[in-house]
């Protein structure tokens, strides 16, 4: 892999991120800290403030393992694609991490091709390693099984659960929504919450984009753009780490997803339901991007609803809510209440002579000091059930913060978002036919999606 070429590492991203991939600046010295060192690489994406602020996981590692000295190395990017793109370009120059964090996104292309597999570390160290996983909801464990095998320890995750403005609800006259409510209540809630309020305000704000787009009214309509199924093998995992647990039977080792399903009259259904809403004026047209701007228009009280995860309390505590202007509930049920959501966790590279140190950091990386160490404030959901407690998010709310981990208690057939090792590429398959369908008549949708059936046939061929 250190000799990649570059006509090979577009290859890895798909045509869909070529462009991105092209516009990447450079990299510097500064990109790469320590390639020469004999440091144990640890590559995240974020800045310098944000390796910094990693130190004192650090010194605590350090001081169990005075051997294994640890270098983050900081990688910026505007979102995870971008990131991933850098990731292979040190690959394709010889100077690959260590080890890597990686999000569901990218989970199955470095599982694929870059990635080490952990089931060796797990078997040999799984005294040690119980508490984690006793700890862990099975389902996110599976969102990182690919092919019978297991490539990351899950360290945090975020559920598409639906926020909404308490003055905008208590305005509109509306109670805090049933677990169970429908997607004919949500609608109910926006038309009540337009009718209540003036100037810019808008009942019901999203991102085109995987987490928090389409996707999560598909999963509740029990559809998705592309058909999930599940790789056999794994069973060796399950029966030694999840034997009580009651969907254990079920579990697999990993999903996949081999072909597009954007013709699905359910995927149709849930468009027209979503291009009504912005026609009616009670949705945002899908606007691109992460959740930056969003999170400073909610918490200026201009958006009534919108999906997003636990990450977003420490953002809209800093931008000024304060506890009890903001709640956040279970996305609404359709066919039925499956949510989406996605994880991040450390993964060993395929390429690193250090493969026993980059275990030992991602062991310690798992332990429950380290992980209050890593997640001090409720910028993401961490994945150890006992630390999503009432001292967590004392001060900065929601008053129902339950419903983070109840996401998959409840609902245990949630599953992660729909990455494929393509992702990249099936992933501007979807952005670039969403704006279509949702933002002209009824008659554009199946047009829209039937250009997307093909762009998923196209991007899922890619290797």
């Amino acid at each position: 892999m250190a000799d990649l070429s570059r006509r090979a590492l577009l290859g890895l991203l798909g045509a869909g991120v070529v462009g991105t991939v092209a516009s990447v600046p450079r990299l510097t010295a500064a990109d790469i800290p320590g390639r020469s060192s004999d440091a144990l690489n640890v590559a995240i994406l974020g800045t310098a403030q944000d390796a910094a602020s990693r130190q004192n996981l650090v010194r605590a590692f350090t001081a169990e393992h005075p051997d294994i000295p640890v270098r983050i190395q900081a990688i910026q990017g505007a979102d995870w694609s971008n990131f991933f793109a850098k990731v292979l370009t040190l690959v394709a120059a010889g100077t690959p991490p260590d080890v890597c964090v990686v999000a569901t996104e990218g989970a199955q292309l470095f599982a694929d091709r870059l990635a080490h597999p952990l089931d060796e570390f797990v078997r040999r160290d799984q005294a040690a390693m119980r508490n984690y996983f006793d700890d862990v909801h099975p389902s996110l464990i599976e969102a990182f099984m690919y092919q019978g095998s297991l490539f990351q320890l899950p360290m945090d995750f975020n559920a598409a659960n639906m926020y909404y403005n308490t003055a905008a609800w208590n305005r509109a006259g509306l109670d805090r929504p049933r677990d169970d409510w429908t997607k004919d209540d949500f609608l109910d809630a926006l038309r009540k919450m337009r009718r209540s309020s003036t100037g810019t305000f808008r009942p019901y704000f999203w991102t085109n984009r995987l987490f928090g787009g389409v996707v999560p009214w598909l999963y509740v309509n029990d559809t998705s753009f592309l058909k999930e199924s599940r790789s056999p093998g794994g069973q060796w995992f399950w029966k030694q780490f999840y034997p009580n647990d009651p969907t254990s039977a079920r579990r697999s080792g990993g999903y996949q997803w081999l072909e597009p399903n954007a013709e699905d009259p359910r995927v149709a259904e849930s468009f027209e339901y979503l291009r009504e809403m912005v026609a009616e004026g009670l949705a945002s047209s899908p606007a691109q991007g992460g959740g930056n701007e969003l999170v400073a228009r909610f918490a200026e009280g201009a958006i009534g609803a919108t999906p997003a995860g636990g990450y977003w309390v420490q953002g809209l505590n800093e931008g000024g809510m304060r506890p009890n202007d903001f709640d956040v509930s279970f996305f609404p049920r359709w066919r039925s209440q499956r949510h989406q959501f996605g994880a991040a966790g450390y993964t060993i590279m395929r390429t690193s002579q250090r493969k026993d140190e980059a275990w030992e950091w991602i062991k310690f990386c798992s332990r429950k000091d380290a992980m209050k160490l890593a997640m001090p404030t409720p910028s993401t959901t961490p994945t150890r059930r006992s630390m999503v407690n009432e001292a967590l998010y004392a001060g900065k709310g929601p008053k129902h913060w339950q419903v983070f981990y109840d996401t998959l208690d409840k609902f245990p057939t949630s599953g992660p978002i729909p990455a494929p090792p393509q992702q990249a590429a099936v992933e501007t398959a979807l952005i670039k036919n969403v704006l279509g369908a949702l933002t002209g008549p009824a008659r554009n949708v199946p047009a829209a999606l039937g250009t997307m059936q093909r762009d998923l046939e196209l991007a899922l061929r890619r290797n």
